[in-house]
């Protein structure tokens, strides 16, 4: 591997100290402010949705863009936290089911705590040994809205449960994991779920695609999670939805804009777990992303395709 090779990191100093060891190229530190103007020194350029480029996605593109860069690579799924011209770059790759399995434990977990409810059975007295029905999740119906990384690890936990799954596919694709059912339509999806995942990536075509009309379709007591992005859902349509009964609960990782401005309903909504987009959090993670972007470059330097590359038209 050459040494030649220079790669421009917006990642933690930890994170390039290991990148270091691992490949055979300089590792410079983009600028914190504006990472971009890296792209003049560097032929790899490394980025993470820092508030450089949060703050800047309406930025016009830089007359430099990409310079002699050859290649950028976001450390997350997303690309929706860049601006536009990000994706002028020659090839553009992510961090594609980097943390799919922390992000499906998430899931299941929700989907448990809802359908078992063991805080409300919790007793601190004999006065209070009384037996309930709890929920029970084989018979249930997760469907699945996004049916990538992140819907592929939460179909096979699910199915394990023996939980029924539905799903839906951009393309006509069969079904990446055995047992899935594949539906013609986002509706259909929405109308068989017990659990609704949404599992979108953010882009023109399906921002606020779950307003109140597909929020309709959903069966009444449905409880739907959000793991994807805030973008995707219409929140206030979500807030009708669950004040008047259509659905019965929501939990959501993530939201638009995060965080939420003070005092929005979704903060204290009694029928409402909001978390703040931890998700995908895990000690490993960051060591499971360096082996990833490692490998990847010892791709890019042996003349081999690289894996995980971005569709520039659908936008992730």
């Amino acid at each position: 591997m050459s040494s030649a090779l220079v790669i421009a990191s917006q990642m933690t100093e930890s994170f390039n100290a290991g990148l270091r060891m691992k490949v055979d190229a300089t590792v410079i530190a983009a600028p914190e402010e504006c990472p971009w103007v890296a792209a003049n020194d560097a032929d790899i350029m490394l980025v993470r949705p820092t508030s450089a480029w949060t703050d800047n996605r309406d930025l016009a593109r830089p007359a430099a863009w990409p310079g002699r860069l050859k290649w950028v690579y976001s450390g997350t799924t997303g690309i929706d936290f860049y601006p536009r011209w990000l994706l002028d770059a020659p090839v553009v790759t992510c961090g594609r089911g980097i943390a799919s399995d922390q992000i499906a434990d998430y899931v299941m977990a929700a989907i448990y705590l809802q359908a078992k409810d063991l805080e409300a059975v919790r007793v601190h007295a004999p006065s209070q040994w009384k037996t309930r029905p709890l929920g029970r999740m084989a018979g249930s119906t997760v469907g699945l809205l996004g049916f990538g990384a992140i819907g592929t690890a939460v179909a096979r936990r699910a199915l394990a449960a023996g939980v029924r799954v539905t799903a839906v596919r951009r393309r006509k694709l069969p079904s990446p994991v055995d047992g899935v059912e594949l539906l013609d339509q986002l509706e259909d999806v929405v109308a068989s779920a017990d659990h609704l995942v949404l599992a979108l990536p953010a882009t023109d075509s399906t921002r606020l695609v779950i307003d109140a009309a597909m929020l309709g379709y959903a069966r009444p007591g449905a409880h739907l999670i959000n793991v994807g992005r805030g973008a995707v859902l219409d929140h206030e349509a979500l807030i009708d939805a669950l004040d008047a009964g259509r659905l019965g609960f929501a939990t959501l990782d993530v939201t638009e804009p995060e965080p939420l401005p003070e005092g929005h309903r979704l903060w204290t909504h009694d029928r409402v777990r909001l978390t703040p987009h931890v998700s995908a959090n895990h000690t490993d993670v960051h060591a499971v992303l360096l082996e990833r972007v490692a490998a990847n470059i010892d791709r890019f330097v042996r003349g081999e395709a690289l894996v995980d590359i971005v569709d520039k038209i659908a936008g992730y």
